[in-house]
């Protein structure tokens, strides 16, 4: 049994997930939970129009999703996204497990920056005056 950490973008019907956006969204996470996942973050990610109609809809609501999941229950998974009636698209890619971290704390919007960034940042901050200038209001 391998376990595989997966990505899903899910586009929703808008007039299902504006009429009942937990039921909706929720249907996800049964989704997921009945092919025997384990759910790491979810989470809206944008509600747009669509650049081409899809089933007849010019509108789509992005939900995106992050779990762990038996890579020989995807398949499973797939055909229970199929006959999703608020599903009108979704796409599945497997994430590398160093990754995965930095991908979920990104989806839950909180900032992940490497140390290493911090330091440059804080070596470069200044107050704005070039050397030069100091020199030159010290000489007047």
């Amino acid at each position: 049994m391998v376990t595989g950490i997966y990505e899903c973008l899910f586009l929703f019907d808008s007039n299902h997930y504006a009429r009942d956006p937990g039921g909706v969204s929720g249907s996800v996470q049964t989704l997921i939970s009945d092919a025997g996942g384990e759910i790491l973050v979810s989470r809206l990610w944008a509600e747009q129009r669509l650049a081409y109609q899809i089933k007849g809809h010019q509108k789509g609501t992005y939900w995106l999703t992050y779990f762990k999941l038996d890579t020989s229950k995807l398949k499973e998974l797939n055909r229970a996204c199929q006959l999703n009636e608020s599903l009108l698209r979704f796409m599945f890619t497997r994430v590398d497990a160093r990754l995965i971290d930095a991908l979920v704390a990104h989806a839950q919007e909180k900032v992940v920056v490497p140390i290493d960034v911090l330091e440059k940042v804080a070596v470069g901050v200044g107050g704005g005056i070039d050397d030069d200038e100091e020199i030159e209001a010290d000489d007047e």
